[in-house]
């Protein structure tokens, strides 16, 4: 029997990180995340899992962000029973992420079971509840890096630092196939940039069967940076925008990049660079996750603040309640608001938004990947207006991006970090990434001679990879995929939400009532006749280097 390797998350999309080892003495999972992203990407989280959780062995976690570990919950809701293996950090933040987003899926389901109860129709069901999120904490398996451990019959792992946030691992693993063989395998995780503050550089071994690396960043080159000149790019756009008059928001992702942010804020205001009244971190999770870097500080490089000043400005409010957090709305200038989450797709940063983007004396500054359909990323391609709370919200305030806060290395440092790891004898994955991003990635690779074309794979949703250690095998490919893959990276409900605007626009713009109403009537005429001569859209194909014989897959 062979090793088979399944992608049930992160291919296609950045989110949803699943890999899922079946081998001939039993089956594991490395990471379980939440999909996020368009309406069409989200409503895989509701989809049936493409297999059975009380077949599972065990997890391996990379780490905490809740696209690599928010669908832990729902795996225990579905009769997950066995351990979870992570590091120590990884396992004190889940205390608090898990329970917070099991929270927005009971809050989100009650909102939704209102809006049904006014149609008549059945109560929505959350994706999963409190109860399941303290059972899966139970699970909770603390490791240590560069130790070896078995986790099961024929399997060893070891856990290197990633560089990403606290606690983030790659993750290697020995598997041992039907004949005595052993794969080697290396999951990167998310791999952090060079110049980050807190952590050291990422690490791992070299010489691998298969390596499965991230590429969020693909594509792209962040202007080369360093931890000073980052700042000193904050610098820059928080004093322009109070100079504006207004107040600077900031959609900051409650691990990791508030804390930076903070670090870098509190910095710059002891050295008298900038000067802002106040600044807020709203949001309750981001205040209990900012206390587990307080406890692990001592594991942090290139930290400019001691340990006491560390977040611990006299200008700073960490808002956990929701009378403090509505508060800040009557602030109308010189505040900076850091709220999650960091694409905006839930959270106090909706409310915050919704107040300050029809101000044109504010300005919004995005400081991370914002993923295709959020309304993050909307709001960051330049919509004149967008729909928060089921509302329309003109967008005045001036929008902004700073790039050299992500926690994801860029094409440079991917690349650097995979050749590091070489050689890979079978094949090198790459997941984790818009298709335009990784595939960037591969060209890169392949032109570099760091691997042969055929050795750069970039799979897609739910394909099964048949490994030996001379070489990928075959391919089996789902029968019935979860989601038409052509709607990954921008969907029809985000088309039809900017149709409308667009509609709304025109209508508004038009010089007459009786021009309004030929539109309209023009509109009608053609959408009689254009249903039926719409032509159908093609399958998404299989991207380069993925030339291996495809099968249907039953699992």
């Amino acid at each position: 029997m062979t090793v088979t390797l399944n992608f049930h998350g992160a291919a296609g999309t950045v989110t949803g990180s699943c890999y899922r080892i079946v081998h001939p003495q039993g089956q594991f999972l490395v990471d379980c995340g939440l999909f996020q992203g368009n309406k069409s990407v989200r409503d895989l989280n509701y989809k049936p899992l493409p297999f059975d959780p009380g077949k599972i062995d065990f997890v391996l976690l990379t780490h905490a962000h809740i696209d690599h570990a928010g669908l832990l919950p729902k795996l225990c809701k579905l009769g997950y029973r066995n351990k979870m293996l992570m590091t120590e950090p990884t396992a004190g933040l889940l205390e608090y992420l898990l329970p917070d987003a099991a929270g927005i899926q009971e809050s989100e389901a009650e909102r939704e079971t209102r809006k049904r109860g006014r149609r008549g129709e059945e109560p929505a069901e959350p994706l999963y509840t409190m109860e399941d999120a303290v059972e899966t904490l139970k699970r909770r398996t603390v490791v240590r890096y560069g130790e070896w451990i078995e986790p099961g019959r024929g399997v060893r792992a070891r856990y290197w630092n990633a560089g990403h946030i606290l606690g983030s691992a790659s993750i290697e693993v020995e598997v041992a196939n039907g004949d005595a063989q052993l794969i080697r395998l290396l999951f990167s995780g998310d791999i952090g940039p060079d110049e980050k503050v807190f952590y050291l550089g990422p690490d791992a071994p070299s010489g691998f069967d298969y390596i499965l690396a991230e590429s969020t960043y693909g594509g792209r080159e962040r202007e080369d940076y360093t931890l000073v000149g980052r700042r000193e790019a904050l610098r820059t756009e928080i004093n322009d925008a109070l100079k504006r008059g207004g107040n600077l928001v900031i959609p900051a992702f409650a691990v990791e990049r508030s804390q930076e942010l903070l670090h870098d804020i509190g910095l710059l205001i002891k050295e008298g660079a900038i000067a802002p009244d106040l600044v807020f971190l709203d949001s309750p999770l981001a205040s209990k996750v900012t206390g587990v870097y307080k406890k692990y500080g001592a594991m942090f490089e290139d930290v400019e603040l001691g340990a006491g000043e560390l977040f611990n400005d006299p200008r700073f409010r960490i808002v956990e309640s929701v009378e403090e957090s509505k508060e800040i709305n009557s602030i109308r200038g010189g505040a900076i608001i850091m709220s999650a989450s960091g694409m905006a797709d839930a959270g106090r940063i909706k409310h915050h938004l919704r107040n300050n983007l029809i101000r044109a004396n504010a300005t919004v500054l995005f400081v991370g990947y914002q993923a295709p359909g959020t309304l993050g990323q909307i709001i960051q391609s330049g919509a004149r207006e967008v729909r928060i709370h089921g509302i329309m919200v003109p967008v005045r305030a001036r929008i902004r991006s700073l790039g050299n806060y992500s926690a994801h290395a860029d094409q440079s440092e991917l690349m650097m970090w995979i050749k590091a790891r070489l050689p890979a004898h079978g094949a090198l994955f790459l997941t984790h990434g818009e298709d335009e991003e990784r595939a960037a990635l591969r060209a890169a690779i392949v032109s570099s001679g760091g691997l042969a074309g055929d050795q750069v794979i970039l799979p897609l949703l739910d394909d099964a990879f048949e490994l030996r250690a001379e070489g990928v095998k075959g391919l089996h490919r789902p029968e019935a995929p979860r989601i038409d893959l052509s709607q990954m990276s921008s969907d029809w409900h985000n088309a039809y939400a900017s149709f409308i605007i667009d509609l709304s626009h025109l209508l508004k713009g038009a010089e007459s009532d009786a021009r309004r109403l030929r539109i309209m009537a023009a509109l009608k005429a053609e959408l009689a006749g254009a249903a039926d001569a719409v032509p159908p859209v093609p399958p998404r194909t299989m991207p380069p280097g993925t030339a291996i014989h495809a099968e249907p897959s039953g699992e």
